[in-house]
């Protein structure tokens, strides 16, 4: 079964097409190497599959021509317990914020510059 067809599939993406994509990006590892989507997958592959920054550490259990349930999907693979954790870890740091500085992009615009010496209580630069 191709790789990019289980994937669907098991659930992991919503369309082939966004499948083939995250392959082709090397967002996709079988048994740790990067391959093209209509690599052959079979049971007991291993797969780490990567969503942002969620990474799945899975093993193929079976194969599925068909896109079914949730419930029938889970049965197609199964994560590590590490991989599992990991997994966990990521969400509940996701839930509880984003990191402060993760909006920042390099040094202050002249706005931000502005904003801050209204904010700070200085007089702003003659030269502006």
């Amino acid at each position: 079964m191709r790789l990019d067809k289980w994937l669907w599939a098991a659930r992991f993406f919503k369309t082939r097409g966004l499948a083939q994509r995250a392959i082709a990006g090397g967002r996709v590892k079988l048994n740790g190497d990067r391959v093209k989507p209509a690599h052959v997958v079979r049971p007991g592959d291993a797969i780490v599959v990567r969503i942002e920054e969620i990474e799945w550490d899975i093993a193929v259990r079976g194969l599925s021509e068909r896109r079914g349930p949730a419930a029938e999907a889970r049965k197609l693979y199964e994560e590590s317990a590490a991989g599992q954790a990991a997994r966990q870890k990521a969400v509940d740091q996701r839930r509880w914020g984003a990191e402060p500085s993760a909006g920042l992009k390099g040094r202050p615009t002249k706005r931000d510059r502005r904003l801050l010496e209204q904010f700070s209580g200085r007089e702003p630069d003659p030269v502006d």
